[in-house]
């Protein structure tokens, strides 16, 4: 088993359009760990978001071009693994998760109980009824690829292990990268914890496309369909 880790995390915040959001949560991610480094993914945004990063204290790196959420995520991970980061956490950049939770989502890492913890929000009304229902489809299916339960496999806060990261590479670039990441790490015999987090829907739109990033995800838990069926066995 491995020892206590390193609390210290690193933070990547995927970025697309998101100058209006973009600073508060670097403000909010520096009042909860002030010496984490902290990295905004610019997915080839218009807007500003560059700009309301650095302001506001950020390591930016820029994507020339929208490349997709998965492939942010992978840039931001691999600047944080090349930087020397021990704990990566994740959370999006709309303001949808509180900052201020990341010292409890890190918590089951530093005392060795987890390899990933994951941020699960609890299936309320005020998640989209469409999003409750592939949330729950989700979350079911997760759970038999391996004997742990996961209660939320869709969320973006998140936090993981370096030797996690640097195991399970995922190639999907968009929103099915998270569910790759997640189906790789239960697979591979890696320890997956949850800990309860807000339900909050609010601010600017989701770029979520409906038909093709569920088609997409539905790709991603074909390819573990023996796991799945053989129900973590």
């Amino acid at each position: 088993m491995p020892g206590r880790a390193e609390t210290t995390p690193a933070v990547v915040i995927p970025a697309y359009q998101a100058a209006a959001t973009v600073g508060h949560v670097v403000a909010g991610v520096r009042s909860a760990i002030p010496a984490a480094p902290i990295y905004v993914i610019d997915d080839g945004c218009t807007d500003g978001t560059t700009e309301g990063g650095r302001v506001a204290g950020a390591t930016v790196v820029r994507h020339g071009a929208n490349l997709g959420k998965g492939a942010a995520l992978a840039s931001g991970i691999t600047r944080a693994l090349a930087d020397g980061a021990n704990v990566i956490v994740t959370l999006d950049a709309d303001g949808q998760h509180a900052p201020e939770l990341i010292p409890t989502l890190v918590a089951p890492l530093a005392d060795g109980r987890a390899d990933l913890v994951l941020g699960a929000r609890v299936r309320t009304r005020e998640m989209p009824l469409g999003r409750r229902f592939t949330n729950w489809l989700s979350a079911e299916l997760a759970s038999r690829v391996s004997e742990q339960q996961v209660p939320d496999a869709q969320t973006g806060f998140r936090a993981f292990s370096s030797r996690l990261a640097t195991a399970v590479r995922p190639t999907e670039r968009y929103y099915d990268y998270e569910t790759a990441f997640l189906l790789g790490a239960l697979a591979a015999g890696f320890r997956v914890w949850s800990v309860p987090i807000p339900t909050t829907y609010r601010g600017a739109p989701s770029h979520f496309h409906p038909w093709v990033d569920t088609w997409r995800l539905a790709r991603v838990f074909a390819r573990y369909g023996p796991h799945i069926l053989a129900g973590g066995r």
